[in-house]
């Protein structure tokens, strides 16, 4: 079964998003598409994949090109309107496997973009791999609640939801069996996981003696991170039971994206237990 060609911007959900998007794709009977999963958290990365898709097309002429992702949900006209593009999915659509059987219909819709702020739920994935790397995503919370100044996240995601814990057990199960070393658990705001599950449960790793696995946080708020550091790389928090820096502070990477009134971190090398 041939596989489609996925041209992927931005963050660790939309990676994970990607290989979702490539299983179904390839079910479908799209292998020899191009599929472009953008990102619309700057200006720049709309930008970019413009020109990512019409490159696609001169390289691939023939191809069926099709546009996801948080530009695609947050400004479906713009690709839409580009020649290039056959079809324009949004962030709900781009993870459902009849989504990519209907484009084979000829009475498919060329944009099927719907109102994101209307989804309540999101569902675990079980992926098989990441094309034999040693390290993976999973996504276990998708969306935002919070209103930050100029941020467009929330119009992209919608609001905050969380995969069952089951669903990312079975998921992170899976990838171990086959090979996978380090599973980076992700999300569009990791603090929020749980509080939309029965039980407002909250977000822990276990490590096993049988299969060591290197859980790592792939997000968390500048106030959190400004807490491990001034509590010496430990702190404890109504979300996590007990968060660590698995090494010196200054051997994490941390950038803080310097927009007005939003709080952003990313945080490399975090440990959970």
């Amino acid at each position: 079964m041939s596989e489609p060609r996925i041209i992927t911007f931005g963050c660790r959900s939309n990676a994970c998003e990607s290989e979702i998007i490539r299983s179904h794709a390839a079910a479908a009977g799209l292998g020899a598409a191009v599929i472009v999963n953008t990102c619309a958290v700057t200006a720049e990365a709309v930008s970019q994949a413009r020109q990512a898709i019409r490159k696609a097309r001169r390289e691939s002429p023939d191809a069926r090109i099709i546009v996801t992702g948080c530009a695609a949900q947050t400004e479906p006209g713009t690709f839409a309107a580009m020649p290039e593009v056959d079809h324009v999915l949004g962030n709900s659509g781009k993870l459902k496997a009849d989504t990519y059987r209907s484009l084979l219909e000829p009475t498919s819709e060329p944009v099927q973009v719907d109102d994101i702020m209307a989804v309540k739920t999101t569902a675990g994935h079980l992926i098989a791999g990441f094309g034999g790397r040693v390290r993976a995503y999973v996504q276990v919370q998708n969306g935002c609640d919070h209103r930050c100044t100029f941020c467009i996240i929330p119009l992209a995601r919608g609001p905050s939801r969380s995969v069952p814990a089951g669903e990312v057990v079975a998921t992170v199960r899976t990838l171990t069996e086959r090979g996978t070393k380090e599973v980076v658990l992700t999300g569009v705001d990791m603090t929020a996981y749980g509080r939309d599950l029965p039980g407002a449960m909250t977000l822990g790793v276990r490590q096993t003696a049988a299969r060591r696995l290197s859980a790592y946080l792939a997000s968390l708020t500048g106030r959190e991170v400004e807490a491990l550091v001034e509590n010496g790389g430990e702190a404890r928090t109504p979300q996590f039971a007990a968060v660590r820096l698995s090494g010196p502070a200054s051997a994490g990477e941390i950038r803080r994206i310097g927009i007005s009134g939003h709080d952003a971190t990313r945080l490399e090398g975090v440990s959970m237990s």
